[in-house]
């Protein structure tokens, strides 16, 4: 092997080199083009799943406040009537649908406690096109308060 055979493998390396960089060229292009859509839907799928987090969170609060805004009234219809104003005043951002409240607890008159149970539908991957049913519930109990019952 002489100096010129160590020359023509050096030539022949780059001219090698050459043409595989030309095969590569555009690949990282194609790669962004299969790969954003693909990061964009997961970024909105945790996005909706964030919602449903908070809608969860939010429905825990409004059935604990329509519950304390039930049983503090002297009488059973302004305690629903009541909690249902404390429940949509909670959820008016949250839910996509109209906010129930329903009464789980017995009796009223001897009743010690006072027990709501909130539902709506909330917003979600409704966001996404999926039609998933999220309809979310949340139960919460309030004792009644005495003082203002016998007044």
């Amino acid at each position: 092997m002489g100096p010129f055979s160590l020359l023509c493998d050096l030539l022949r390396d780059r001219v090698s080199r050459g043409r595989g960089r030309n095969r590569d060229r555009g690949l990282s292009t194609v790669e962004v083009v299969i790969l954003a859509p693909v990061m964009i839907l997961f970024i909105l799928v945790l996005v909706s799943f964030g919602q449903l987090v908070d809608g969860r969170g939010a429905l825990d609060g409004a059935a604990r406040d329509a519950a304390r805004a039930g049983s503090i009234q002297k009488e059973e219809g302004v305690a629903m009537s009541e909690a249902q104003k404390a429940a949509d005043a909670d959820l008016g951002d949250v839910c996509s649908g109209p906010v129930t409240v329903t009464k789980t607890s017995t009796g009223w008159a001897n009743a010690d406690l006072f027990t709501v149970e909130v539902s709506c539908e909330v917003r979600g991957l409704a966001m996404l096109g999926l039609d998933v049913p999220t309809r979310l519930t949340s139960t919460f109990t309030s004792p009644l308060d005495p003082f203002k019952r016998k007044a």
